[in-house]
């Protein structure tokens, strides 16, 4: 049996009171750990199959209602004769959802000493900020942005080096400040891009099933 990884996995709300079967669940918990460093995960159904000690007819199933769910993006690339090269698995990033309420209460004590969960952690400062309709979405979009930014060692975002920290404090401090700078929007963080990548690719997806 394949030696189990030992790195961290989280399974959101949404997730965890979805109505898919128990394994599904886990399986996208097994997706985010593998995506903590790169963003996605590349791992094979063969993987997965002898990780769980099931069939990859079991797993492929898994995989389909995950995407069919919206929890999951599915990309592949294939070579000139169609075969499949590479399959990349990413997780949808959920604007509207309850997700950063139910777990804000672990992840500050957990995640901000943890640089495999760095992305995760900033798909939940970006849920946060996105949940204000008080602003528009290209300024909360670079709210995200800017405090998403890591540092050299790439194990703290931004905002996580603030000695104190208000999100409702500080967006009213950004609109208040928007109108006075001149300066080109901020380039997007690696964060940031690894966000809008994921929606990119659910959006042409989407349109490809039309």
């Amino acid at each position: 049996m394949k030696e189990k990884p030992n790195y961290y996995a989280i399974i959101p709300a949404e997730v965890r009171y979805s109505n898919l079967k128990p394994n599904a669940k886990l399986l996208y918990g097994e997706i985010t750990a593998l995506s903590n460093k790169t963003g996605y995960c590349f791992a094979s159904n063969n993987y997965f199959a002898e990780l769980y000690n099931v069939n990859k007819n079991t797993i492929s199933r898994w995989i389909s209602d995950l995407k069919r769910l919206g929890f999951i993006t599915i990309e592949i690339e294939r070579a000139a004769n169609k075969q499949i090269i590479k399959r990349c698995l990413g997780i949808v990033q959920k604007v509207d959802n309850p997700i950063y309420e139910k777990v804000k209460g672990n992840t500050t004590s957990i995640n901000t000493t943890s640089n495999n969960t760095i992305h995760i952690r900033a798909i939940y400062f970006a849920d946060e900020v996105h949940k204000n309709k008080e602003y528009s979405k290209d300024m909360l979009s670079d709210f995200v942005s800017y405090w998403t930014e890591m540092n050299k060692s790439e194990t703290k975002l931004r905002y996580e080096l603030q000695k104190t920290w208000n999100t409702n404090l500080r967006l009213k401090n950004w609109a208040k400040n928007q109108k006075k700078w001149d300066k080109p929007k901020q380039t997007m963080s690696k964060i940031h891009q690894h966000l809008q990548k994921n929606l990119n690719v659910k959006e042409r997806l989407k349109k490809q099933f039309e």
